[in-house]
């Protein structure tokens, strides 16, 4: 899966967009300076930006499962020609902490999809350690929390993702743990840029407010309904994206097990987020995404048998 040219094309975009980046900072800084008069200095690293944006994003294309193990035993070893200013791992760990900032706004810019009329909504939990260790735990005193998902209890934070009918992520959003997934505010803020249907699971009933105001924006959320609601009539169109609706499930997965955005050897929050970021960044660069087909050719003399 991580092969050289595709090293080649992460690289190739990174720079593209720290080079754009550091254009507008520089402006700024510029503005800055004529208005006062203390002097900075400005010493270029050894790795440059979009080398630390590059090397964040092969680790979760590898198959290593630490990042110190990928740094020291692949690209200090395999990667040396591609990365010839190498500098140590503890040199490292403190570049990705000063690069944050870039990292977030590349994978804003050109990690996420765009809408395509179908939507599917969906959250999934990101454990920061085992239920046994949650009074033990330093690191995320006061960000994380306690939370309930089907699998059960767990602490930490709940990642919400809308990706349209090729699998791509358009928007998401990182909340507490404690936060459910109707929530009015998460809701038109993952809602912002999009349009056309919205599918969810039975977490997603809202308000009928909320929902006029969803629609009036151009979004049309559809759920299944619970056993005590009244049953509401669907198209069969509808009927049958609700059960495609696991396609986010399968997005949710390969977040987890290939670009490995869930452990609990967190040292920082910071090291979280960019850990996170940088997962989701790598997720747009997999050869194949979950997807379906968004067209359906069926006969109608068995259309009734696609009801619910």
């Amino acid at each position: 899966m991580l092969t050289l040219d595709k090293i080649t094309e992460i690289f190739f975009l990174a720079d593209e967009y720290c080079h754009y980046f550091n254009q507008h900072i520089d402006d700024c800084m510029i503005k800055l300076d004529s208005d006062t008069t203390l002097k900075t200095r400005n010493k270029p690293c050894g790795l440059s930006q979009s080398e630390v944006i590059t090397i964040l994003i092969c680790f979760h294309l590898s198959d290593y499962r630490t990042l110190k193990h990928f740094y020291l035993d692949y690209v200090c070893v395999h990667l040396c020609r591609e990365f010839p200013h190498l500098v140590s791992y503890n040199r490292f760990v403190e570049l990705q902490q000063k690069y944050a900032l870039p990292m977030l706004m590349f994978v804003s810019a050109h990690s996420l999809g765009n809408c395509t009329g179908i939507s599917f909504i969906d959250s999934t939990r990101l454990e920061v350690c085992a239920k046994e260790r949650i009074h033990q735990n330093k690191v995320f005193s006061g960000a994380a929390s306690r939370g309930y998902s089907t699998m059960g209890w767990f602490y930490g934070f709940k990642l919400h993702l809308v990706i349209n009918d090729m699998g791509e992520i358009i928007a998401f959003q990182l909340t507490q743990g404690s936060v459910s997934d109707n929530n009015t505010d998460l809701l038109l803020t993952l809602c912002k840029k999009l349009f056309g249907k919205l599918y969810g699971d039975k977490g997603y009933l809202v308000k009928q407010s909320v929902f006029e105001h969803l629609f009036h924006s151009g979004v049309q959320l559809i759920t299944k309904i619970k056993r005590n609601m009244k049953n509401k009539l669907m198209s069969i169109s509808d009927k049958i994206m609700l059960r495609k609706r696991s396609v986010v499930e399968c997005v949710n997965d390969a977040l987890k097990n290939i670009c490995q955005i869930e452990h609990s050897r967190h040292r920082s929050i910071s090291g979280f987020i960019i850990n996170l970021y940088s997962g989701i960044a790598a997720y747009s660069f997999l050869p194949k995404k979950p997807s379906i087909k968004t067209h359906f050719e069926f006969d109608h003399s068995k259309s009734l048998q696609l009801s619910l």
